[in-house]
């Protein structure tokens, strides 16, 4: 086991610097600034940008953000049986107020609504479903947020609580940060973190008029039970 995967495991998250050098972030925006905004997986306000099934919808982006760094650190922690199921891009700008409360990801997406044993309650966000699953496919599942902006306790940054992930499905409303320790996420731009989606995290709002731009993917190795297929389940290679 190495020192990342053993953090993952005891903390339910760990930082990775460097995981995009300059090149590959300047290519990666200039990919998305060229994109078509009016596709429906683009949502763009004055507070928020974000692209859902963001590998689909930016053709090129997959290989920046797969470089040997990338493969190499999910080869190294969690092996080669996990593929991609959901990516999405967040452009938090500057000037951007709303802030996003202590939360777990508890919900896949898939293709359709199927009344499957074990799976709900649903959602729809965008002609999107969304279901929870069984709680041992989020804790087997992992998710890499790429940074492409330095990203701190002014602009934003992941707060989360250390080991949560290990205490199941929690309701926010009994989360106590008098009784529990907090970590804040400060990452720099090209670096990259790598949480459990069953770890308690929230994001603060923006105080120094410096945008966050992240890259959100979901990663799973589970092959969903007939007739739920994922919406969006792309190999690593």
């Amino acid at each position: 086991m190495t020192d990342k995967s053993r953090e993952i495991e005891e903390n339910g998250y760990t930082i990775i610097d460097d995981i995009l050098n300059n090149s590959e972030i300047k290519e990666i925006i200039s990919l998305i600034e060229k994109a078509d905004k009016e596709n429906d997986t683009f949502r763009k306000t004055n507070e928020l940008f974000a692209i859902r099934q963001f590998l689909k919808g930016i053709p090129g982006i997959k290989s920046l953000l797969f470089n040997n760094n990338t493969k190499s650190v999910i080869q190294e922690t969690f092996g080669s049986e996990y593929f991609i199921v959901k990516s999405i891009y967040f452009d938090k700008p500057g000037l951007s107020n709303w802030f996003v409360s202590y939360h777990q990801d508890l919900t896949i997406s898939v293709d359709r609504k199927n009344n499957i044993p074990g799976f709900g309650p649903w959602t729809v966000k965008q002609n999107q479903f969304a279901v929870q699953p069984p709680q041992e496919i989020l804790e087997s599942n992992f998710t890499i947020r790429f940074h492409l902006d330095d990203t701190n306790e002014n602009n934003g940054a992941l707060r989360v609580i250390p080991g949560s992930h290990k205490r199941g499905v929690i309701r926010s409303e009994t989360i106590n940060l008098k009784t529990q320790m907090e970590n804040i996420c400060c990452i720099k731009a090209g670096g990259a973190m790598i949480m459990k989606p069953l770890l308690m995290h929230a994001s603060s709002r923006s105080t120094n008029n410096h945008g966050r731009r992240v890259i959100h993917l979901e990663f799973s190795k589970t092959e969903l039970p007939e007739p739920l297929i994922w919406s969006e389940k792309i190999s690593i290679n």
